[in-house]
């Protein structure tokens, strides 16, 4: 019995080895967007982005009589087409180059309401997701034919129809002194001061410092039954952190960290051998929140390999006077990372790119740091790796813009710990910190 032949896979058989950009258009977008759930109103052709640029296709579900093509306003998904003559293969020139292109545009200013992008042609496919500021893949660059053309667009189109809400932030670096701790407690208090619902986790089981620096107490074995059980789930864990105004308050949920960790040694290891566990306990937070942080180790064994996994993005902080901070922050992005990469197999986590944690900065130590910076660059360069967009995201041939996020004042910051507040909520200056932090990295 022969299997029926899908739309799908017949516009796919259609098109010849090296069709240019209009041909895999006329012969497969047709399809491909139907498959997807748009139909012809629902989709506007060359929309522009408000940049100068134009996207191939922008496409939004009818709402009311608010039809897509005759207002071409909020549009929810864009779509970028290529050539069979183009590369998309993961890491080639062209497919790196399309990456950048995709961001540009989910980042425009007509594309704010955008949540996803995808890049395609015909031969390969990635969807990306966007979380405010923060564009990342949402699956591989998945190589398609005639086999999977139909389990893999049914599955890009149940990621766009069902979004999770929460963006999912690992803090880490393999140094420690860095502020991982303090830049999670304060980021989360400014996201909550800016109307987000956050999430903080406490998952250094050593350390616990993120939940003494807000004087909750430790969990008594809720959060260990959970990752290293079957049934029991973290919600019960969660402990509403809560900051007294005027007029209402200010909160933020947190899970603090856990006795039994600390007290288990070396035999709990045993009982992660599932790197998801942390990711898949966390699934009923995913629809719950607008942001999940978690507070990592300063190592990279079993906590910090769950907690990056469990993670969208990375934020890695670094100090400028500290070389191991930036060799580490380098070894995180071009090794670690990467190998839960390949582990998780959807296209994250990522890195963002790192910032300044510390102390006042002057030019000179300034001036230290980059030339420090610069031989990272150029050594990983020779190990075939491109680390510049990670230390200097706004760097162009053109700009050579070497502009990298500075959290200073350090002191002033750390002493909140003492009243068991964060530091947004008491220091003025501090509060101005991390909301630049906030916009530059998360908030559009």
């Amino acid at each position: 019995m022969s299997m029926t032949t899908t739309s799908l896979q017949s516009a796919l058989q259609s098109l010849p080895d090296g069709a240019p950009e209009e041909i895999v258009r006329k012969c497969f977008a047709p399809q491909f967007l139907e498959a997807l759930g748009f139909q012809t109103q629902e989709v506007y052709p060359q929309y522009s982005t408000g940049n100068g640029d134009l996207v191939d296709e922008a496409a939004r579900k009818t709402v009311g009589d608010d039809i897509f093509l005759r207002t071409k306003s909020n549009p929810y998904l864009l779509i970028e087409w290529k050539g069979r003559n183009i590369n998309l293969s993961n890491n080639s020139a062209q497919y790196q180059s399309t990456v950048r292109q995709i961001k540009r545009y989910l980042l425009a200013p007509n594309c704010k309401t955008a949540q996803w992008g995808i890049i395609v042609n015909s031969y390969h496919i990635q969807l990306f997701r966007k979380h405010g500021k923060v564009v990342y893949p949402a699956t591989q660059c998945i190589p398609l034919n005639n086999e999977n053309i139909d389990e893999t667009v049914a599955s890009i189109r149940k990621k766009i129809e069902a979004p999770t809400k929460a963006l999912t932030v690992a803090l880490y670096n393999n140094k420690g002194g860095v502020g991982k701790t303090t830049t999670t407690v304060n980021l989360a208090a400014i996201l909550a001061f800016l109307g987000k619902k956050v999430l903080a986790i406490d998952f250094d089981p050593n350390q616990q410092d993120l939940t003494s620096a807000l004087g909750i107490p430790l969990s008594d074995g809720i959060v260990y039954k959970a990752l290293t059980e079957r049934d029991p789930e973290l919600q019960s864990a969660i402990h509403h952190y809560k900051f007294p105004l005027r007029r209402g308050e200010l909160r933020f949920d947190v899970i603090p960290a856990d006795r039994h960790f600390a007290n288990a040694g070396d035999i709990i290891f045993d009982q992660f051998s599932r790197r998801d566990i942390l990711h898949k306990k966390l699934e009923f937070a995913r629809q719950e929140y607008d942001y999940i942080l978690i507070d990592s180790p300063p190592n990279w064994r079993t906590f910090s390999r769950l907690a990056v996994f469990a993670a969208d993005v990375v934020l890695i902080p670094t100090k400028h006077n500290n070389l191991f901070s930036l060799e580490n922050a380098a070894t995180a992005i071009k090794k670690f990372i990467p190998e839960i990469q390949a582990e998780k197999a959807d296209g994250s986590p990522i890195a963002l790119p790192i910032f300044f944690n510390g102390e006042k900065i002057t030019q000179p130590q300034l001036a230290t740091a980059q030339k420090e910076i610069h031989s990272i660059l150029q050594a990983t360069k020779k190990e075939g790796f491109n680390l510049v967009p990670y230390f200097f995201p706004k760097y162009t041939p053109t700009t050579k813009d070497l502009h990298i996020l500075q959290v200073p004042s350090y002191a002033i910051i750390a002493g909140a710990a003492f009243s068991r507040t964060p530091a947004v909520y008491r220091d003025r200056s501090a509060h101005e910190y991390y909301k630049n932090l906030a916009k530059e990295y998360f908030l559009q």
